[in-house]
């Protein structure tokens, strides 16, 4: 089983833009990313995101663990 990464909201923010996501707005801490096709995203600028956190990100993003770290290494 893999190990979900420790990371910063902009690492996130970084894996999905490779993702197709793109930032269309930001409140405070929180940036809200959209995708042509999928369901949009909000990912807060914290210096380190809880896994509970990043995991939820990835469930509403329909992106698997796996991947998100193949995207993460690019």
């Amino acid at each position: 089983m893999i190990k979900i990464p420790v990371i910063s909201g902009e690492e996130a923010i970084k894996a999905l833009t490779k993702a197709g996501y793109y930032r269309r707005r930001q409140k405070g801490s929180h940036v809200r990313l959209y995708h042509e096709n999928r369901q949009a995203v909000t990912v807060p600028l914290q210096k380190t995101l809880k896994k509970g956190t990043l995991r939820g990100i990835l469930r509403t993003a329909e992106i698997d663990l796996e991947y998100f770290i193949k995207l993460m290494k690019k």
